[in-house]
């Protein structure tokens, strides 16, 4: 997984699966036991006796990935909840009809279909042989049967096939085939395309003309704005939470300043969803206090620096923003391994207003090329609120979809986007980025060095800002 991006799919420690109809109390039978494949993402789960055993599949491989254990019974709506540790707590899902299925996967957004399959496909139950070769394909027709954006990148992926297979054999070394396999996927200039190889070597893309952590580490960009938030700002105090992840603090003229750096990585003991956010509600109730949100003009929500994780804490976020439940985006797999157009069932994802005080002001949002995936979500979920808060900054990276972890028989790990995310006003904005609506530059050397923040410092209001 790249270093600190939205949590991966099936690498969380629990899922929920749910059916139609409940097992009797106690028992090890569940209304979801039996076989199970993915509509996308191409995973089979069988589950029985107890356990759901997941497998990663494409048409030259079916490799498994995890087992999950059975927490606890079935509840009344046939909610089952599979994990690695008993005191997970998993999220409850909606019962589908018509003997059909749903998966749910901490910190994510949105249900997974599931169709029933007769039987586990007999390439399951069968080893995988771990050479150069197999590597390659499975690597290879990972991103031809999932990837979501060889057309709207215009990259060939039959052609790179071409390119690079012959130069894989028995002999290629492991060195050789990470190379190799970093060359395949540069082209993509995607944040999602990624592969941990051998030793520490790691590689993720970006897209061309942006920056990652190697050009303005999180560290630098925090310290220089918390310097320009004392010296030039007057600011007193700044409050840390989460780890450090969340900052908040009271700005001249009436006005908050909050920072989001990540939706993950909150010092919880596992880094878990419902430990983050319990972790997160803790912070909100401390910076959104009734009197803060009855005083503030207006506030600042800073995600410039944002390296994404769980949607769903940048969901939670957005709650604190709005009286009233609003579409946040929509979001479908693709699902065809030949047609690159074909896509799931389009889920829509809503904001539900959170408990405790509330904030239904002016906002406004600051982004940057430095804000990845759970940082776009999350700015795609205030797109849809009222009042709009206005962007100040520069594009987002251009990578919403949960990442697809896979890993190789070599055992290294790679990463890639299956899913588009519809932002509220209809638009998908993967691969290039939602843009500002009051463009301004950005952690600029010169001003980091001079603890300048010209996004920061922009006027209220701008036009179209109230």
């Amino acid at each position: 997984m790249p270093p600190s991006l939205r949590a991966t799919v099936l690498v969380v420690l629990a899922v929920v699966l749910s059916a139609c109809a409940a097992p009797a109390t106690g028992s090890r039978t569940t209304p979801v036991d039996g076989v199970w494949r993915t509509d996308g993402y191409s995973w089979i789960i069988a589950v029985r006796d107890g356990h759901a055993e997941t497998f990663d599949t494409t048409s030259v491989s079916c490799l498994p990935d995890q087992t999950l254990t059975q927490l606890g019974t079935a509840g009344p709506d046939g909610t089952v909840q599979y994990g690695n540790d008993d005191q997970v707590a998993v999220e409850t899902l909606h019962r589908t009809a018509n003997g059909q299925g749903a998966l749910r996967l901490l910190g994510t957004a949105a249900d997974i279909d599931l169709v029933p399959m007769s039987a586990l496909p007999a390439a399951c139950t069968r080893e995988t042989p771990d050479n150069p070769l197999t590597d390659f394909d499975i690597f290879w027709a990972t991103f031809a049967e999932n990837y979501n954006s060889t057309q709207r990148k215009n990259v060939d992926w039959n052609a790179i096939r071409a390119k690079y297979r012959p130069m894989v054999n028995a002999a290629t070394t492991p060195d050789e085939l990470y190379n190799i396999l970093v060359d395949m996927i540069t082209p993509l200039g995607d944040a999602h395309a990624s592969i941990d190889g051998p030793g520490d070597s790691s590689f993720s893309g970006k897209r061309p003309g942006t920056r990652d952590g190697d050009d303005v580490s999180r560290r630098d960009a925090t310290r220089a704005v918390d310097a320009h938030l004392r010296q030039d700002l007057g600011v007193t105090d700044i409050q840390t939470f989460a780890d450090g992840k969340i900052a908040y603090a009271d700005l001249p003229g009436g006005r908050g300043y909050l920072r989001i750096t990540g939706f993950e990585g909150y010092g919880t003991d596992d880094d878990l969803f419902p430990e983050n956010s319990a972790v997160l509600a803790s912070a909100l109730d401390s910076v959104f206090t009734q009197a803060r949100v009855q005083a503030w003009k207006g506030l600042v929500i800073d995600v410039r620096w944002n390296s994404g994780g769980d949607d769903q804490l940048g969901l939670q976020v957005a709650g604190r923003l709005t009286d009233t439940p609003y579409t946040a985006y929509s979001k479908q797999a693709r699902n065809s391994p030949d047609d690159p157009t074909a896509h799931g069932r389009l889920r829509v994802v809503t904001v539900t207003p959170g408990a405790g005080p509330r904030y239904t002001g002016p906002v406004r949002l600051l982004t940057s090329d430095l804000t990845v995936s759970a940082g776009e979500t999350f700015t795609e979920a205030l797109q849809g609120r009222t009042p709009a808060p206005s962007r100040v900054g520069t594009a987002t990276q251009g990578v919403f979809a949960d990442d697809m972890e896979r890993k190789l028989p070599n055992g290294w790990t790679f990463t890639l986007g299956n899913e588009d995310y519809l932002a509220s006003d209809g638009r998908n904005y993967e691969g290039v980025g939602v843009p500002p609506t009051i463009p301004t530059p950005v952690f600029t050397p010169d001003d980091l060095a001079q603890h300048r923040d010209p996004a920061l410092d922009t006027p209220w209001p701008q036009p179209g800002e109230q």
